[in-house]
C-alpha cells in the first residue's frame, strides 16, 4: 500500500479555459444601442421618402391619395419645367460657391499659417463666421442689403448708385449678393480644414526645396498642393453636398426670388411639401436629388483618386 501511494500519479494539469469571446464583443455591445438608435432615425425617414415617392399623397386632398407608381418621376422629368430650372440653378450655385470658397479658404489658410504678431487673434477672426448659424447669417446680410439702412444707402451717399436700390430685389444683382453672403460663412470651413493639414507638412521638405533653388511658387505647387490633395477633395465634396442642400440662407435671404431665379432644387422641394402639401411629388424630387448627389459623389471620388497614392 505504501509503495502504491508512493507511485501515485501526479495530479492532472488544470484545464485551459476557452478564451471567452465576450471581451472582443464588448465594444460592439456597448455601442449597439446608440448605433441602433441612429440607424432608426436615419433609416426610417429615408425609407419613408422612397415609399411616398411612389404615392400620390396630399393631406389636403385625401380622396386623390393612393399608389402612383412612377408617375411622380415621369411628371418631374417630362412635364415640370421648374424641376429643370431649379436643378440647373443648383448646379450653378454649387459650382460657383464651392470654387470661390475653396480659393479664398486656401488663401486664408496659407496666410494664417505664417508666423506674425497677433496670429491667434487673426485665426479667431477668420474662423468666427463658421460658428454663426445659417438663419442668423441671413438676418445679418438682410440688414446689410437693406435699401434704407444697408450698404446701398451708404454707396448712394458717396454717389455710387441711387437711393432705394435693393440688390436682393433685382434679378441682375441678387445672385452675386447671395454668393457674397454665403461666402462669408463658407470660406472659414475650407480655411479650418486646410490649415489643419498644412500644419502637418514637414518643414524639412521646404528647407530641402530652398537648397535646391525652388521658389515659393514651385514649393506650393510641388509640396503644399500635393500634400493638401485629400483635404481639398474631402472638403469640396462635403461643402458641395451642403451647398446643394442649402435652404436656410436662400430661404431667409431671397425666398427663392425674385421671380424664382434663386430657387434651388431643395428649396423647390421645401415649397412643394410645406406650401403645396404635395408630399408625394416632393418625395419623388428628394429621391432624384439623392440619386444625383450619390452618383456625382462616387464619380468625383473615383476621378480624384481620394486616399490613393499619386503616380
Amino acid at each position: 500500500m505504501a509503495q502504491a501511494a508512493a507511485v501515485a500519479k501526479p495530479p492532472a494539469p488544470p484545464r485551459r479555459r476557452r478564451a471567452s469571446a465576450t471581451p472582443r464583443r464588448l465594444p460592439y455591445l456597448l455601442i449597439a444601442p446608440a448605433a441602433l438608435l441612429m440607424l432608426g432615425f436615419i433609416a426610417y425617414p429615408v425609407i419613408s421618402v422612397f415609399y411616398y415617392s411612389l404615392q400620390e399623397y396630399n393631406p389636403t386632398k385625401p380622396w386623390r391619395n393612393g399608389f402612383a407608381g412612377l408617375d411622380n418621376f415621369v411628371h418631374a422629368f417630362t412635364e415640370d419645367p421648374l424641376f429643370w430650372d431649379t436643378l440647373v440653378f443648383s448646379a450653378k450655385w454649387v459650382f460657383v460657391e464651392v470654387g470661390l470658397q475653396l480659393l479664398f479658404g486656401l488663401a486664408l489658410a496659407l496666410i494664417v499659417n505664417q508666423t506674425f504678431v497677433g496670429r491667434a487673434l487673426g485665426r479667431a477672426l477668420v474662423f468666427s463666421p463658421w460658428a454663426v448659424s445659417g438663419v442668423l447669417t441671413s438676418a445679418i446680410w438682410v440688414l446689410l442689403y437693406n435699401s434704407q439702412t444697408g450698404i446701398t444707402r451708404y454707396l448712394a451717399d458717396v454717389g455710387l448708385g441711387s437711393y432705394g436700390t435693393s440688390w436682393l430685389s433685382d434679378t441682375s444683382t441678387v445672385f452675386p449678393a447671395a454668393i457674397v453672403a454665403d461666402l462669408w460663412r463658407g470660406v472659414p470651413f475650407f480655411a479650418i480644414l486646410i490649415l489643419a493639414d498644412l500644419q502637418s507638412v514637414s518643414k524639412d521638405l521646404y528647407e530641402a526645396a530652398e537648397v535646391d533653388g525652388a521658389g515659393r511658387l514651385k514649393q506650393f505647387w510641388h509640396i503644399t498642393l500635393p500634400h493638401l490633395k485629400d483635404a481639398i477633395v474631402l472638403s469640396t465634396l462635403l461643402r458641395a453636398v451642403w451647398e446643394f442642400n442649402n435652404v436656410d440662407l436662400l430661404y431667409t435671404l431671397t425666398g427663392g426670388g425674385p421671380a424664382g431665379v434663386t430657387t434651388t432644387l431643395p428649396l423647390y422641394i421645401a415649397n412643394t411639401s410645406v406650401d403645396a402639401h404635395n408630399f408625394g411629388y416632393a418625395s419623388a424630387l428628394t429621391t432624384v436629388a439623392f440619386v444625383i448627389l450619390l452618383f456625382c459623389s462616387v464619380v468625383y471620388l473615383r476621378l480624384s483618386k481620394f486616399g490613393g497614392e499619386d503616380k
